[in-house]
């Protein structure tokens, strides 16, 4: 690593030091940079990673709430707008208790380079709140909405910044924010948040985007490398709109998954998951997957326990999937996967495998598709829905999904192209942050020091 990078990596860890999840972030980026650093001196000279890994906004705020029972409630809210050198921020919102700061500046920090990837005119930001979705009624969740948005949207907007939804943040969520700043804004502004409902400016494949995005990526690079998912056995982490329709499209495409998840444990089906029955238990009822045992006592479930490797890794699988959250598969996991004969792992979560277990897969020759690149299937949606709205026009899901479908496409190939010219083999994780990084850069270098 370059002097330069260690040094601007050792402030950013003082200046950050309570922080692990922005530091890891970046720390997996800059660790990466090295060869494109060599070859532009004039980043230091104009102190870019160090603009680079600073936001440019943070914004946190009070959200004070009624509950059913009449008692206020008090949680907290953020937005992180960290880069908009090549358009407005985007990037989801998450409800979630796990949310702070530093969660919030890693999904921020990842989301620029995500979206550099997709080709399209938009920059960095993320938000959300501390607030816990699960087991509150529709009223709740509507009185923390129009909260939530009676700040945020001081700070939105569709040339400004425009956030989606992400964990805890589905069509309801979207629908009670969207209407209040309509109230407050006194306008029809539909271009100021993505995953609309169809009624009201939301683009068809939304929901199914990400997770759809995530095979298309994948499907590239195991061709790139003679493979294919036909024949192969998937395990899946997580149950929500990403692991879902991963699970949807990869079984089109010939494979078998076998293992899903939830927060609590997951589902073993040998004869592979009736994804109907996941479908109307997590999109319909909001039931934990225990309950697909109701239906199929034939398959197993595994319970987590704490401190120990998620049960769905140790399941023998050809390709795993990581859809549900950050940090998932750490050094331990990843052995446990190798010595099951994974050869592919797709991200696609945020960050679900940390430094170590990326570089233990690199070293053992799985194929990893790193997040930034695999799940920008969600956001480059958003941003096709963005179009949509501009025009005052829908796309039918055909239209959608094929641009969808090109767009994972372009990703890969420019991180294996950007990997074949650093001579990086097949560590498209370093390719995906040199082709992010250098489109991110550009931008800022040409328009000045801001």
């Amino acid at each position: 690593m370059s002097n330069y990078i260690e040094s601007v990596l050792d402030v950013t860890k003082r200046k950050n030091a309570c922080e692990k999840e922005f530091i890891q972030a970046v720390s997996e980026v800059l660790e990466t940079l090295k060869p494109v650093i060599e070859r532009h001196s004039e980043y230091e000279k104009t102190a870019l990673l160090e603009r680079l890994v600073e936001p440019e906004r943070i914004i946190s705020f009070r959200v004070p709430w009624i509950d059913d029972n009449g008692k206020v409630q008090v949680n907290r809210g953020f937005r992180v707008q960290f880069n908009g050198s090549i358009g407005p921020y985007k990037g989801g919102l998450r409800f979630h208790p796990s949310v702070n700061q530093s969660i919030m500046k890693f999904l921020a920090f990842e989301q620029i380079f995500k979206n550099a990837l997709t080709g399209l005119p938009i920059g960095g930001g993320k938000g959300g709140s501390d607030f816990d979705p699960k087991g509150k009624s529709d009223n709740e969740i509507m009185s923390f909405c129009q909260s939530f948005m009676n700040e945020l949207q001081k700070h939105i907007g569709h040339d400004l910044d425009v956030p989606a939804g992400d964990i805890g943040v589905g069509a309801r969520e979207i629908g009670y924010l969207f209407g209040q700043y309509r109230k407050i804004r006194n306008t029809f502004e539909a271009g100021v948040l993505t995953g609309k409902g169809l009624d009201y400016g939301g683009s068809l494949a939304r929901k199914e985007a990400t997770g759809y995005g995530l095979i298309y990526y994948m499907r590239e690079m195991l061709k790139a490398n003679n493979l294919s998912f036909d024949g192969k056995v998937v395990t899946i982490s997580g149950s929500g709109n990403v692991a879902i329709y991963a699970a949807e499209k990869a079984a089109q495409y010939g494979a078998k998954v076998v293992a899903m998840s939830d927060s609590n444990g997951c589902i073993y089906d040998k004869n592979g998951i009736d994804l109907d029955e996941i479908k109307r238990l997590k999109e319909v009822e909001r039931l934990r997957i225990k309950e697909y045992l109701k239906k199929y006592p034939s398959a197993e479930y595994m319970e987590n326990k704490e401190g120990e490797t998620p049960a769905v890794y140790t399941i023998k699988a050809d390709i795993a999937l990581p859809c549900a959250t950050q940090n998932d598969i750490n050094e331990k996991t990843a052995e446990i996967m190798v010595k099951n004969g994974v050869i592919a792992v797709g991200e696609g979560a945020n960050m679900p495998t940390d430094i170590d277990a990326i570089n233990y897969f690199l070293k053992n020759g799985v194929l990893l598709a790193p997040a930034k690149a695999a799940n920008a299937g969600g956001v480059a949606t958003s941003a096709l829905e963005m179009s949509q709205n501009s025009m005052r026009l829908s796309w039918s899901f055909d239209e959608v999904d094929k641009k969808l479908d090109g767009i994972m496409t372009n990703i890969f190939n420019a991180c294996k192209e950007t990997a074949d010219e650093y001579n990086l083999g097949t560590n498209y994780v370093a390719g995906a942050n040199i082709a992010a990084f250098k489109r991110v850069a550009g931008a800022m270098m040409a328009q000045g020091v801001i």
